[in-house]
């Protein structure tokens, strides 16, 4: 079942990479043929592909990465990413809820890790991304924010799009009228249960996290 699973995660990631390559080839048709604008290029939000906004280009991985977003997907990681190496008692206490798994910093990364593996690493990406921005106060940055987060992760043409119902979905263009800091709100929760429901249980039964426990239970060597 778990490799059904990942297989058709493949095949989605696929699907939208191909057509992300299709807008950027229609794009710079387009900009071949017409003649340069100076006219503002305001981000419509549209979910359709009727406006060339900014909130529908896909950049490539050769392109600026936004600060605190990490892209990577093939990159193999230290344990547990970059974050802390956890305690014993840490990593132990993962087990007792998805919550005290998200609380620690260390148990992020090894989760986030783990998400890598599985082909579903946005997940984490797009709530962090949610939990910085609703650190913000400036409505000036707050706005330029939510576009980011839109582009990277709810656009239906980023290879990062997260998984969202129709409802969670409206939600958003509803908000995305007024950006605030709690403009993907929903959608956070939405993918909060999502990981607790489905990615959870299998970092429980995973290498990922055994292989951490017998790590930190083997006793240190002097050198």
């Amino acid at each position: 079942m778990g490799s059904e699973w990942l297989e058709k995660r493949k095949r989605q990631m696929q699907v939208h990479q191909e057509a992300a390559a299709t807008v950027l080839h229609a794009r710079d048709a387009m900009r071949s043929k017409t003649p340069p604008s100076n006219a503002s290029n305001a981000c419509c939000f549209c979910w359709c592909c009727c406006c060339s906004c900014s909130c529908l280009t896909v950049r490539s991985d050769e392109e600026t990465v936004p600060r605190g977003y990490d892209r990577r997907t093939d990159v193999p990681a230290a344990v547990c990413d970059n974050s802390p190496k956890p305690t014993l008692e840490d990593a132990l206490s993962w087990s007792t809820s998805f919550e005290r798994l998200m609380k620690s910093a260390s148990g992020r990364g090894c989760f986030r890790q783990f998400l890598r593996t599985e082909f579903s690493e946005e997940n984490m990406m797009f709530w962090l991304a949610c939990e910085e921005l609703k650190k913000e106060t400036n409505k000036t940055v707050v706005e330029e924010k939510v576009r980011q987060v839109y582009e990277d992760f709810i656009s239906i043409l980023s290879p990062k799009e997260v998984s969202l119902d129709s409802r969670v979905r409206e939600v958003i263009n509803r908000n995305m009228l007024d950006p605030t800091s709690h403009t993907f709100e929903d959608a956070q929760k939405q993918i909060y249960t999502l990981m607790q429901r489905d990615s959870y249980p299998r970092f429980m039964n995973s290498s990922t996290y055994t292989d951490l426990l017998k790590e930190l239970k083997e006793p240190k060597t002097e050198p």
